[in-house]
């Protein structure tokens, strides 16, 4: 639901006597104002209404008590949550107020989601160069598939040995939107871009011996990319360019859909 279509709501409600104007002042601002505050915290509840997808937890330096009582403002309100960069610690926190809570431990991340099933939008790949990008990778396919979106994932296509990406060419060619995750170097979202008519999202990881640098290197190489087509995130950030993926695809479709 979109802002105009919850302000539409809350309207025909007061119009109709089935909801008082007080409790409708209290449902605008809960929504379209600041957020809903816990102290430590401000929950923008009315995120969801304004870009399509509720706020998203970064659960780095927050504590379990936090992380829990932060998750179930927003699952109150939208009946799914999102928490990255977390711990099974928080995960336990979680539950004692949203029982379905699952943790992913290779992508960090927390989710529970008890919306009503929709469609799911197809075309989202999430490739990645080595199994230690993994869990950047998992995060990004995490996000996505929690934005409504099919997620193929194919790993392990690092250019040390190209003759793997070269055999799942036409796998990546079937994808309206890829992420490629790579550390080292960063040269695997160059090479795919070269192939593809999709964009590319590239993921630099911190993966790599010193000359990496934390992931710099790998994320100059990306920004100085000579193949068109490239858009970089910052270092490790799954989330990031899982929700942009999605973001993409599902444009993509509903442009498609269209006739557009």
């Amino acid at each position: 639901m979109n802002t105009d279509e919850l302000i539409r709501g809350i309207l025909d409600q007061v119009a109709s006597g089935s909801l008082s104007a007080a409790d409708a002042a209290e449902s605008l601002e809960t929504h379209l104002g600041p957020g809903r505050n816990l102290g430590f915290a401000r929950v923008d509840v009315g995120r969801e209404s304004r870009t399509g997808f509720p706020e998203v937890i970064y659960g780095d330096g927050k504590e379990p008590e936090q992380i829990a009582a932060i998750a179930a403002e927003i699952f109150g309100h939208s009946g799914m949550v999102l928490v990255t960069r977390t711990t099974r610690e928080a995960l336990e926190e979680v539950r004692k107020n949203i029982p379905s809570a699952q943790f992913n431990p290779s992508a960090r991340v927390i989710w529970a989601d008890e919306r009503a099933p929709g469609p799911m939008t197809e075309g989202v790949t999430v490739a990645c160069a080595g199994t230690s990008d993994l869990p950047v990778a998992e995060e990004a396919a995490t996000t996505a598939t929690l934005m409504g979106c099919e997620v193929e994932r194919i790993n392990d296509i690092g250019i040390a040995g190209l003759h793997r990406l070269l055999d799942r060419l036409d796998d990546l060619r079937r994808a309206r939107v890829l992420v490629v995750v790579a550390g080292m170097e960063g040269a695997l979202p160059s090479v795919v871009a070269g192939l593809v008519r999709a964009p590319v999202i590239a993921v630099p990881t911190s993966v790599g011996y010193g000359a990496n640098l934390g992931g710099v290197t790998a994320l100059l190489a990306m920004l100085n990319s000579c193949a068109p087509g490239v858009t970089v995130v910052n270092i490790d950030n799954g989330f990031a360019a899982g929700y942009t993926a999605a973001l993409i695809a599902r444009a993509s479709a509903s442009s498609a859909n269209s006739g557009g």
